[in-house]
């Protein structure tokens, strides 16, 4: 299971990084439009992904920071 979720955590990166790559070329405005949905799709795929496979979840520097100042 945990092999399977990492594989498609790869995959999800991989394909994030192949539409960034892409969306740097001269595109029509449709193939534009279709890469930035597709990369949204993957982000959210990623994201839920990631979130079911890593549940455990540790705060961020900017809390840490901004707790650290209100002391």
């Amino acid at each position: 299971m945990l092999d399977e979720n990492l594989a498609g955590i790869r995959a999800h990166r991989n394909n994030i990084h192949r539409y960034r790559r892409l969306l740097q070329t001269r595109l029509a405005e449709i193939e534009r439009q279709f890469i930035e949905r597709r990369l949204a799709e993957e982000q959210s795929a990623l994201d839920s992904l990631t979130a079911a496979t890593f549940p455990v979840a540790f705060p961020s520097n900017t809390s840490i920071n901004a707790t650290e100042a209100a002391r």
